[in-house]
């Protein structure tokens, strides 16, 4: 005998949103996770993510006061290589949407998941998951309450540092990256014009994405000895370090909010679902803050499996097991590849690699076909989506 259909293992966006579409769906649901603590980053949630959200029901809700669309892409080359890339330009518009997606607050938007979660029915048992077994009919979690629970299925979406994917067996390809992200906001005097800016830098991306008002969110990506020496300023040293970087695009800059540090590496599974469990957002995958990919892809993880689930007779069968893994690493795998590749390149000190990149980026710049395979590569919306994202 099971406790619930479907057990969830992790309390983030992705976690709670499988969360969300399977309890609409009529699947006993079970997630667990420690009780919420504010997260202070936003993200980019791009077209297909919004869909999705309008479709459990959270958007717009309170959240899109707090948001700020994202209108216009610009991507700029600022390594002060010999060749350069050309300017790239994107425009919501081109696809004959008002805007790509919207720079959302996560400490408004966990909340929110976590109350239409609730309404929906789902059980939630706050504690951290241990440990689960796999067995012919069912799968058992134990969590660090002493709490056992059985379930048809289990998703695992506890973050990269899963103690779940461990203990049955998935196995991760990893590449670290010799660099930090330093991520925080800040006041400017300039209009954002609702258009995220990403310099392409030596050392890595430096990212402006706007929020509401004259302010935005910034991730920097850098060695690891810049990102150290920028967390010691002072706030007045780091609003002119910031300025400087964005060579004043945005005015004076001015009221940081807190900043924090991130390892960068890169990472994907090399099975993506086995053993009655489905692995989900950064349980499955890593990617370096490039594009705006990370939580998009997550999401599009949850709801793949909950697509999955829903329509099956059997959640936890290897057939289900064996279509999820095959429809998320072809979404996967190609943007691991293509983010990791790119990032490497401004790392690297080749003359070939920076020549490649401007070439890459140049006819994306100008060959109308290629410019709209990014477009929509860089949405996601290149392969079929789930139900709750398709609008």
């Amino acid at each position: 005998m099971t406790d619930c259909t479907a057990i969830i293992s992790g309390g983030g966006p992705s976690a709670l949103t499988a969360a969300i579409l399977l309890a609409q769906g009529g699947v006993k649901t079970t997630l667990i996770a420690p009780a919420i603590t504010d997260d202070l980053r936003t993200t980019a949630l791009m077209q297909p993510a919004i869909r999705l959200l309008e479709f459990i029901g959270v958007w717009p809700g309170e959240i899109i006061a707090h948001c700020a669309p994202l209108k216009r892409l610009h991507v700029l080359d600022d390594t002060g290589n010999l060749v350069a890339a050309p300017k790239i330009e994107f425009m919501a518009s081109e696809l004959g949407f008002e805007e790509f997606g919207f720079n959302t607050p996560l400490a408004l938007l966990i909340p929110a998941l976590h109350r239409r979660a609730e309404m929906l029915g789902v059980n939630f048992l706050h504690s951290k998951s241990v440990h689960a077994v796999a067995h012919d009919e069912n799968i058992a979690v134990e969590t660090e309450a002493g709490t056992n629970i059985t379930g048809k299925v289990l998703l695992i979406a506890d973050g990269a540092a899963s103690p779940l994917r461990k203990a049955l067996g998935f196995h991760l390809n990893c590449t670290r990256f010799e660099q930090m992200a330093l991520a925080t906001s800040f006041d400017h005097s300039a209009s954002h014009e609702f258009t995220s800016t990403e310099f392409h830098k030596a050392a890595g991306p430096f990212t402006t994405v706007p929020l509401p008002g004259n302010r935005s969110s910034l991730v920097w990506m850098a060695r690891p000895s810049r990102i150290e020496a920028l967390l010691a300023l002072s706030e007045k040293d780091l609003c002119t370090e910031i300025q400087l970087e964005g060579h004043g695009l945005l005015g004076r800059i001015s009221n940081l909010g807190p900043r924090k540090a991130f390892q960068m590496q890169s990472s994907s599974a090399t099975v993506f679902a086995k053993s009655r469990a489905m692995l989900v957002g950064e349980a499955a995958h890593a990617l370096p803050p490039i594009g705006a990919q990370g939580l998009n892809l997550s999401l599009r993880d949850a709801a793949t499996a909950a697509d999955l689930i829903i329509a099956a007779d059997d959640p936890g069968s290897a057939s289900i097991a064996t279509e999820y893994d095959k429809q998320r690493r072809a979404d996967v795998a190609p943007r691991v590849a293509l983010t990791g590749l790119l990032n490497a390149s401004l790392l690297s000190e080749l003359s070939s690699f920076h020549l490649a990149r401007a070439a890459g980026l140049a006819a994306v710049a100008h060959i109308a076909p290629l410019r709209q395979l990014a477009l929509r590569q860089g949405l996601g919306t290149v392969s079929e989506l789930p139900v709750a994202m398709r609008g």
